[in-house]
């Protein structure tokens, strides 16, 4: 399940969980609507697990690039079975469906299914560039329309400046943070014919593109803030937490400068996850400062940490 990965789509939903109890807090229909602690646990949990499940699909669909890259991986030794890895998975998405329709909001089930599709269409839309970043970036973002969704009935209008604002950051950092990995991937998506960013410009070009891109989450959220796009006004832990995210996401692209192959090239991983789950969690402080200052600190732990169990980088 590579555990680390949890964060990424835990802290994105968490997003929309606190986005949700913020924006509506809660009125429906004249009356206020705030979801119990139980129905927020149920969410996140799914939310933390969805990286796992959905990562049994996407290791399949990608078996012939990662027999180079990774050839440790439990699915190309045959160590995992992969039918019943699959049907283990469609099982756990079955049940999340019908737990979402009957006990959350049937309508979260719509950014559930978008996720798992974005998940697949990403394994074809990864040999065409930049494509496959805006899917990836995408995909992920739908685990926040999931976490606002599935709380409760949906303020109206669905879409809000603010909304819309807070998904193209998530949706921006985390096409990024697939940005790179692709480094350590380089040998087999090449193989595999997979025209990833990377591939198509090589090495030396992308690890120049990795320094500049790292500044566009920033660039981005002062774009959004100075035009106005966010209603609310950012706190004192908001811009502390966003600087701190901004040394995280500069180091990744000066860490992958550095050294774009190789074995580090693997471990700066762990940087370039830390800096999408903590820019991620900074976004929460904007509607709850004393929850994104927490989830900013364990993910920067606990990021750090699992990824520190996985010690085969072939794996």
């Amino acid at each position: 399940m590579r555990l680390y990965y949890a964060f990424i789509t835990g802290i994105a939903g968490w997003l929309g969980v606190s986005f949700y109890e913020f924006t509506t807090n809660a009125h429906y229909a004249g009356i206020q609507i705030i979801p119990s602690a139980e129905r927020q646990l149920v969410i996140i949990l799914f939310l933390f697990t969805a990286w796992g499940i959905n990562q049994i699909f996407n290791d399949f669909l990608g078996l012939k690039e990662d027999r180079i890259n990774a050839p440790r991986r439990p699915m190309v030794t045959g160590e995992l079975n992969a039918k019943g890895a699959l049907l283990l998975s469609l099982a756990l998405l079955a049940a999340v469906a019908l737990v979402t329709y009957f006990y959350l909001e049937p309508i979260a089930l719509f950014p559930l299914i978008a996720g798992v599709a974005l998940n697949v269409i990403y394994q074809y839309a990864k040999g065409y560039g930049i494509l496959g970043n805006i899917v990836f970036g995408l995909m992920i973002s739908m685990c926040s329309a999931y976490g606002f969704l599935a709380c409760g009935p949906a303020a109206r209008p669905l879409f809000t400046t603010d909304r819309n604002a807070a998904l193209s950051l998530v949706w921006l950092m985390n096409s990024l943070m697939t940005y790179f990995t692709y480094f350590k991937d380089y040998e087999g998506d090449k193989s595999a014919g997979k025209k990833t960013i990377v591939v198509k410009y090589g090495i030396e070009k992308a690890r120049w593109i990795g320094v500049f891109s790292s500044f566009l989450p920033a660039l981005a959220f002062a774009v959004i803030y100075l035009s106005g796009r966010f209603t609310v006004t950012p706190g004192t832990t908001f811009w502390i937490l966003a600087a701190i995210t901004f040394g995280l996401e500069v180091q990744t692209g000066f860490l992958y400068f550095k050294n774009p192959v190789g074995e580090k090239t693997y471990y700066s991983l762990s940087a370039n996850f830390r800096a999408c789950a903590c820019g991620q969690a900074a976004l929460i402080a904007l509607f709850n400062e004393q929850l994104a200052m927490m989830l900013f600190l364990l993910s920067y732990i606990f990021v750090g940490f699992l990824f520190g169990l996985y010690k085969n980088s072939e794996a």
